[in-house]
């Protein structure tokens, strides 16, 4: 082995030198428990050859520390991730240390990677104070499967070549320098230290479009995007156009397609015959697909429609295996929309009429603004002959949309009641209308019946997560709710709007979404589990200091800079919380006592406004998870290691604190039923003011002949809608293989609300 010769990235030879690696395998080993130095040396070495680049001696060293990650020996996860960060340093700086920041940031912005304005924000004294902040120490503070989405995903390169110009550390501190470049110069700096600590140290996350776009020349970072459309071509023309723009600059989306006519309906009075939905979702489906986001991720989008449209039997398959191309668009998620009186129907036994909403002036309008006048006239047209409909039993509608669901996994549900009744919009003149790719935004939109529709609204949702496994107590919570409000407030400001409709509806609304990651960490941590009610209380508690101290942090704002332009159509503004309106279902499962001074802060937000009309979403958070070290959003893990396949690779991850709290982990199929689950997403949404991804899981092997029963997954669609649940994202089946694997290559179908 000693004989062999390398090639060094500059062109030269030499002989190998099998001290300087053992030197750094080393180096990567320190403080780590259970891995060995001379085991990853000859996994390594039997795969070196004459003439081997040091470059791939380096990735093979990688590979070989990631290979042996696993239970027993969880900590090679860090081993691999501190071999990787030397990689990518040396492929970034040509030498281990970073730059000065200064320099690093002249020399990028000199190259058009880093956007000028932050030299221009910032003198070489105050970048110099901000280099003091960055602590490079915390790079091995990483997992592998962090470092591998950070290269894969986040840091700035040439996504042609792969040479990458950055290391994590520069990511964070530049993103808090974009964020607070407004304030004033000294308040600024200490906004940047505290931001800085934060998401380096893992207790905020961040999306992919923040961390991989700020301080680059784009200026997009909306991780989710809803357009509505409506009944004309020039509107669906305008959505088109809209989801291209959106779709190129890393934005997943939510399309609300359910205003348009059904098939056969009369267009110009007669004089043609209207060729139905499937037609322009095929359209929708290529815009969508026409562009990748900037090598980051590819487009994805859910398309919404009511379960009473008069084509709903034909749009519940499309995205089915069966069928031609011509009646099938399979590249689209879908989400049906439901509310109190499809579920009254199902109870009873009775029917749904299906229509056009073309056909049903005001129905469609009621559907989500007033329950009591849907109702009335959904009665009154179901009597009128005149009305072209169809009657299907409401069993055999909801049994339909139920197995498309299980037999795709990605057929969407949407309570629009729930969305309206438990919102901060005051739905008589914002009323809620659809959510987005991962059923967890809740806005109100306007249609679009040109690009440039001034009265149009695209409703924008910029995200960040809450790290629950890095909270020592809850009243953190505070410190860290100012800071990611006072940091996503001002990227609206940052940001640019490819469409005015955008703009306009974040300066009327400015709404944010805060969620959490490691949820089932955080409860394995505290002893609690997700399927016997244990964790009911903590969650109550946990979730209500959340919203409190949001809503505690807007309303500082507020009076700072003023409320929002349309407070005014908030619930907020007419003093009511969301602890005002939630299901009361809720109280049979949970009794605890709210733990914070509401009322005073009810008076505060009746005076002064929030600055945000939203402040929650639950998102799924499958990359920045990994980022963290986390357990993915509010799910449990499936297996204690995760191995998940990416475009760059297989990556293993285990879960936080594996050995100390193996017995406290409960595993996604070890859960006995959705019970449990649902009851603690029940618990969230009380406080939550948009939706939250919640999925079902179900495992055919706990059934009868091995077949999962409809009415087990009619109930569960049931107890959802008790509890106040206001959308279910993606229907789980397992299949049988080994719990460890999660071959998900990516969450919202590559869509950039997987933050």
């Amino acid at each position: 082995m000693s004989t062999l010769t390398v090639t060094k990235r500059n062109g030269k030879t030499e002989n190998i030198n099998l001290d300087k690696i053992h030197k750094v395998i080393t180096w990567a080993a320190e403080g780590l428990d259970n891995v060995s130095v001379s085991q990853v040396e000859l996994k390594a070495q039997i795969q070196f050859f004459e003439g081997i680049r040091t470059t791939d001696i380096h990735e093979t060293l990688i590979k070989s520390a990631a290979d042996l990650i696993s239970e027993d020996t969880p900590d090679y996860q860090y081993l691999a991730a501190r071999l990787a960060i030397f990689h990518l340093r040396k492929k970034a700086f040509g030498e281990f240390e970073p730059p000065h920041l200064h320099l690093h940031v002249r020399n990028l912005v000199e190259q058009g990677r880093y956007d000028k304005e932050i030299l221009e924000n910032y003198s070489a004294e105050e970048l110099d104070t901000i280099n003091g902040f960055i602590d490079h120490s915390r790079d091995m503070n990483f997992s592998y499967a962090a470092v591998k989405q950070l290269e894969g995903k986040y840091l700035v390169q040439n996504r042609v070549t792969g040479q990458i110009y950055e290391s994590p550390q520069f990511i964070y501190i530049l993103v808090a320098a974009c964020l607070f470049a407004n304030y004033e110069k000294s308040a600024r700096l200490d906004l940047i230290k505290r931001f800085y600590d934060a998401v380096s140290q893992f207790k905020l996350s961040l999306p992919t479009p923040i961390m991989s776009g700020i301080r680059t020349p784009t200026r997009q970072f909306s991780s989710c995007v809803l357009i509505e459309c409506g009944d004309s071509l020039d509107s669906i023309n305008a959505t088109s156009s809209a989801v291209v723009k959106y779709v190129s600059q890393r934005a997943g989306i939510g399309i609300n397609a359910g205003a348009i006519r059904a098939l056969g309906s009369p267009i110009r009075g007669g004089e043609a015959f209207h060729t139905g939905c499937i037609p322009f979702y095929k359209h929708f489906q290529t815009a969508v697909k026409s562009c990748s986001q900037g090598g980051v991720r590819g487009g994805a989008a859910t398309v919404f429609y009511p379960i009473w449209h008069l084509e709903v039997e034909n749009l519940l398959v499309l995205k089915n295996n069966r069928g031609v191309e011509e009646n099938r668009v399979r590249h689209l998620d879908y989400g049906v929309q439901f509310n109190r009186l499809m579920y009254q129907r199902l109870i009873k036994g009775g029917n749904i009429t299906l229509f056009s909403p073309s056909d049903v002036p005001g129905l469609y309008d009621a559907f989500f603004a007033d329950q009591e006048e849907f109702d009335r006239l959904y009665s009154l047209y179901e009597a009128d002959e005149s009305i072209r409909k169809r009657t299907i039993k409401a069993s055999e509608l909801f049994t339909l949309f139920a197995s498309e669901r299980a037999s795709t996994g990605r057929i969407y549900l949407q309570n629009v009641d729930h969305c309206n009744t438990h919102s901060p919009f005051d739905p008589k003149v914002a009323p809620v209308k659809q959510s987005n790719l991962c059923l967890e935004i809740a806005l109100p939109t306007k249609p679009l019946n040109r690009v440039d529709d001034p009265e149009g609204e695209i409703a924008l949702c910029t995200l960040s997560a809450f790290n629950l496994g890095a909270l020592e107590n809850l009243d953190e919570l505070e410190e860290l709710s100012e800071l990611i409000i006072r940091a996503l407030d001002s990227l609206l400001d940052y940001q640019n709007y490819p469409i005015p409709a955008a703009q306009r509806a974040t300066e009327l609304r400015r709404t944010l979404g805060v969620g959490v990651i490691n949820y089932a960490y955080y409860l394995a941590k505290n002893g609690v589990r997700y399927s016997d009610g244990s964790a009911n209380d903590l969650t109550h508690k946990t979730f209500e200091a959340i919203q409190y101290f949001l809503l505690k942090a807007s309303n500082k704002l507020a009076k700072e800079f003023g409320p929002c332009t349309a407070f005014n159509e908030t619930t907020y503004a007419q003093g009511i919380l969301p602890i005002d309106t939630y299901k009361k279902e809720l109280d049979n499962i949970v009794s605890t006592e709210l733990q914070y001074d509401w009322e005073t802060l009810r008076q505060e937000i009746k005076q002064h406004g929030l600055r945000n009309s939203t402040l929650t979403a639950l998102m799924p958070s499958e990359t920045s998870s990994q980022i963290s070290n986390a357990t993915n959003g509010i799910e449990p893990p499936r297996g204690f290691v995760s191995v998940k396949a990416s475009k760059d690779g297989i990556l293993k991850q285990v879960v936080p604190e594996f050995e100390r709290l193996k017995q406290n982990y409960e595993l996604l199929w070890t859960i006995p039923s959705n019970d449990g689950y649902l009851q603690l997403v029940g618990i969230m949404q009380k406080f939550v003011d948009q939706a939250i991804s919640a999925n079902t899981n179900y495992d055919p092997s706990k059934f009868e002949a091995g077949k999962v029963p409809m009415k087990v997954i009619l109930k569960d669609l049931l107890t959802a809608y008790k509890l106040g649940i206001k959308t279910l994202y993606y229907h789980n089946t397992r299949d049988g293989a080994e719990d460890k694997q999660d071959d998900m290559v990516d969450d919202c179908a590559g869509g950039a609300c997987k933050i």
